[in-house]
């Protein structure tokens, strides 16, 4: 646990995110979250979900990606450095380790004399599951 993600618990909104984090798969927009802590009889504003939100991805806690008009969308991933196929749809997301693209960014970077370099990948497409529903 780092020191944000205890700092974090500290509050009562702050400890329903984180679980409701571990409890939901793919990703997810902030209203989405704050709406499903609605559901669940939560008085959290859409502000402080946002906050917590914004102190998670600043302390590697929380992956986001980019996606339906670059609106930000949440995850908790539990490894480090990981790209995401995303699906446009449902949102779900597909982790993937490829010591390639990190070679990739690496060889980039040095071509163009940068350093310490933070790679990040997002591949939105459709997800086999959707595409089978738009058809029906």
């Amino acid at each position: 646990m780092t020191e944000t993600t205890s700092r974090l618990r500290s509050t009562r909104q702050s400890a329903a995110v984180l679980r409701l984090l571990d409890e939901v798969d793919g990703f997810h927009s902030a209203q989405e979250f704050h709406a499903m802590l609605r559901e669940r009889g939560m008085s959290v504003g859409l502000a402080t979900v946002y906050r917590i939100m914004q102190r998670l991805v600043d302390a590697g806690e929380v992956s986001v990606v980019h996606g339906r008009g670059q609106e930000s969308l949440y995850r908790r991933c539990g490894r480090e450095r990981h790209y995401h196929l995303v699906c446009r749809l449902c949102h779900r997301a597909v982790e993937v380790d490829d010591a390639a693209l990190d070679a990739w960014a690496a060889t980039l970077a040095r071509e163009h004399d940068f350093v310490e370099v933070d790679p990040t990948l997002e591949v939105l497409g459709l997800c086999r599951r959707c595409v089978a529903k738009e058809e029906r």
